[in-house]
């Protein structure tokens, strides 16, 4: 299973938006369709939350691609 890293800037991002950001979905409605049809999973439990904050550390699992975030690493001196 190919898998991307994802590091956040903020607390977190709507999982919605995520799959979008990333390119598994080409749109939010698409995005919303892959979550109402339980093909998403978030930290191997399937999500139906379309509005699902995910934050540092969650692992999400969709059409065969593995997304870890990761909080950004601020690098200012």
């Amino acid at each position: 299973m190919p898998e991307l890293a994802f590091h956040l800037t903020s607390e977190f991002i709507p999982l919605i938006q995520l799959l979008k950001f990333v390119g598994i979905a080409e749109s939010g409605a698409q995005a919303q369709e892959l979550v109402m049809n339980g093909e998403v999973f978030c930290n191997q439990v399937q999500e139906f939350r379309k509005r699902y904050k995910v934050r540092a550390g969650d692992v999400i699992d969709c059409l065969e691609q593995t997304i870890r975030v990761y909080a950004s690493q601020d690098q200012k001196g």
